[in-house]
């Protein structure tokens, strides 16, 4: 058996995609079996992967992606400062409650990156939980992107996609290329550092396990 199927996973690099960033058929795969939204289906089935690897630096055609957000029901969700902050505040919340180690976050207008140690939860349930966090945040501020299309009964449409990457890790070397690829992706895009930034992100350990004498 291979090595790196034998090791543990220690942590999870957890990329929670924006509504409109990552589509079911995208070009360059996607998590999704389905596609469930009839305009998106000119542009082809659900691109399953089975990988938990980005794929974002795969070669695809960029013209019919962005032909394909045009589609949507609703504009592609692009967090302002103001809105980042409440994403932040949700997913500190969350973190609070549940116990959860996060030695790196970074908020961008159209996804978020997350890098978590390894938890009783599973990957999964963080996921859909920070998820939830965040928008009952958005909520609560009146800071939601979709507001003004709130339904009758005060619903609005999901703000992030139903589904997102989880990228795991065995080694504390790919924990810290993980952590530098988050705090290094506001700057790689022109934005602000946001290392510090974020009460509920701790300091990774020197050591991996050995937080106490690091």
């Amino acid at each position: 058996m291979d090595d790196a199927i034998k090791r543990p996973v220690l942590a999870y690099h957890l990329i929670l995609s924006a509504y409109g960033f990552w589509l079911p058929n995208d070009p360059r795969g996607s998590w999704s079996r389905l596609v469930h939204n009839p305009n998106l289906v000119e542009f082809g089935d659900a691109t399953k992967v089975n990988t938990h690897e980005s794929v974002a630096h795969v070669a695809h055609d960029r013209k019919k992606r962005f032909a394909a957000k045009k589609a949507l029901t609703y504009p592609p969700v692009i967090f302002n400062g103001l809105q980042a902050r409440a994403v932040a505040r949700g997913f500190g919340k969350y973190v609070e409650k549940s116990g959860v180690t996060v030695w790196a976050c970074a908020i961008m207008p159209d996804h978020a990156h997350l890098v978590i140690a390894r938890h009783h939860y599973d990957i999964e349930t963080i996921g859909n939980l920070l998820k939830g966090e965040a928008t009952k945040q958005l909520r609560e501020e009146k800071r939601h992107p979709f507001e003004s299309h709130a339904k009758k009964d005060g619903t609005v449409p999901p703000c992030f996609a139903r589904k997102w990457w989880s990228v795991f890790i065995s080694t504390e070397e790919h924990i810290e290329v993980s952590i530098r690829y988050a705090e290094q992706n506001p700057t790689k895009a022109g934005l602000k550092s946001q290392v510090g930034m974020w009460p509920f992100v701790v300091p990774y350990p020197r050591r991996y396990g050995e937080a106490e004498n690091a």
